[in-house]
């Protein structure tokens, strides 16, 4: 059995602490078991491990996204990359290539789909391991998990059971219809009819997956796939292969299971009200403060409410109203202005825009211990590097060199640079140009090793 975690979204539905490449499962609000700060991505992949199923998972995920997986879950990981986001449905049938013609699967191996930040017991993996048996005991197209719901929520989507299937001695349920957010007491009555919440798990045989792209003439080698992988239509898994599968199952999952996608709703799991520098007092009840900024955030009578600011920007919100951010922020362009990248994490300290046209824009760029920076080189921009603290190697176009704290580098558009930790290093990086922005890096090697040997040639 295969599992294949998807790692998508805009960054919006908790802006301002998400944006393009720190989505809502790289945020750390949560606590691991040890009280340290921990993302949903974090937690899930603990758990996968912990089920004993990490060996056998990938992440298909989006180019922004990589570095932050890469930085919180380490660089062994191995991750599916969409040339350009699109939907569920491009995202899983360039995973299924992957693991058909790159891992050499095998076609009769069942594929688990699932989100990468479901709020769960350890024991929902375990149960995953069961939607193998269900499939081969079935014979169904596909095998989804649905979770007994413990309220009518109208926040989910609901699976609705085959009320014709009466048999009692067997794991799982056909599945009849589908029902996206009803309302209250349409829920009430599904789930008087045994419905259960979709929670977005699924299994299928790789072969099922296969042959449809074959049916629909798509590449079914993964690289050909990724050239011709904007033919394939924006649209969900669910919309393109789930309805209109003609026999589906489900297996029925009794536990705590939420999706903490909205203020609201991961608040609820967020232990202290005030995160970062601040103060909540007077009357307030159910209100939470999340600082990512040096600045203290004073709060007082104010109850139900949540306040979370970062470099990009300040969201004061009424908890009920909070899901309503990301229809909000939809059209915003706005640059991340913090990210963290596999060998550390920067900030945008601050940026000016000149009536001619000249950009100026200030980072502080924190480099971890035995950590280094591609070898690389702009075509856009000049950099003026300040080190504030720490010492490491330097290599600017061939040549290596020691640096230390108080050292200023100039490395001007078109020079071959990198840059190794050997204690953690912070530097303060001004850039110019007429265009600065993160895609302007050309890079030619990650390995440090290899960039060593690049160098000596």
């Amino acid at each position: 059995m295969k599992i294949v975690l998807l790692s998508g979204g805009s960054g919006k539905r908790l802006w301002p602490l998400s944006n393009e490449s720190r989505s809502k499962q790289f945020l750390k609000v949560l606590k691991n078991v040890e009280g340290k700060p921990e993302s949903m991505v974090q937690r899930v992949w603990r758990q996968i491990s912990n089920a004993g199923l990490q060996e056998h998972a990938y992440i298909a995920t989006s180019k922004p996204q990589v570095e932050m997986i890469h930085s919180q879950l380490g660089s062994d990981i191995d991750v599916i990359v969409e040339p350009e986001r699109r939907d569920t449905f491009p995202a899983i049938a360039l995973a299924a290539t992957y693991l058909y013609s790159i891992q050499g699967v095998s076609l009769n191996e069942t594929v688990v789909v699932m989100p990468v930040d479901p709020y769960v017991d350890e024991s929902f993996f375990h149960k995953t391991k069961e939607l193998e048996l269900v499939l081969n005991e079935s014979g169904a197209d596909l095998a989804l998990m649905g979770v007994k719901p413990t309220f009518p929520s109208e926040k989910y989507g609901y699976i609705v059971p085959d009320n014709d299937d009466t048999r009692a001695d067997k794991p799982f349920v056909s599945v009849n219809s589908f029902k996206e957010k009803p309302r209250e007491e349409e829920a009430a009555a599904m789930i008087e009819q045994a419905a259960l919440w979709n929670c977005g798990v699924f299994a299928f045989k790789l072969d099922f997956l296969i042959n449809i792209l074959i049916a629909h003439e798509y590449p079914i080698q993964y690289d050909e796939m990724l050239k011709q992988y904007g033919r394939l239509p924006k649209i969900s898994f669910d919309y393109e292969i789930v309805e209109r599968s003609n026999h589906i199952v489900a297996l029925p999952y009794e536990g705590d299971w939420k999706d903490l996608g909205t203020w609201n709703t991961l608040t609820e799991e967020i232990e202290t009200a005030l995160t970062g520098k601040g103060i909540i007092a007077g009357d307030s009840h159910n209100t939470h403060v999340i600082n990512e900024l040096d600045i203290p955030i004073t709060l007082l009578n104010l109850s139900n409410v949540i306040v979370a600011a970062s470099p990009d920007g300040i969201l004061v919100s009424d908890k009920s109203s909070s899901p309503m951010i990301k229809e909000v922020m939809k059209h915003s362009d706005q640059r991340p202005m913090y990210e963290e990248r596999r060998w550390g994490r920067y900030r945008v300290l601050d940026y000016l825009k000149y009536p001619d046209g000249k950009e100026v824009l200030t980072k502080r760029i924190c480099v971890a211990p035995g950590q280094n920076l591609s070898y690389q080189y702009h075509l856009l921009r000049d950099e003026v590097w300040t080190i504030v603290s720490g010492h490491g190697e330097m290599v600017l176009n061939g040549k290596s060199f020691a640096v230390k704290a108080g050292d200023v580098l100039i490395i001007s558009k078109d020079s071959k640079h990198s840059l190794r930790a050997e204690t953690e290093m912070d530097i303060i990086e001004v850039q110019t140009g007429t265009e600065l922005i993160e895609e302007d890096i050309v890079r030619l090697a990650f390995d440090w090793n290899e960039i060593m040997q690049i160098c000596s040639v």
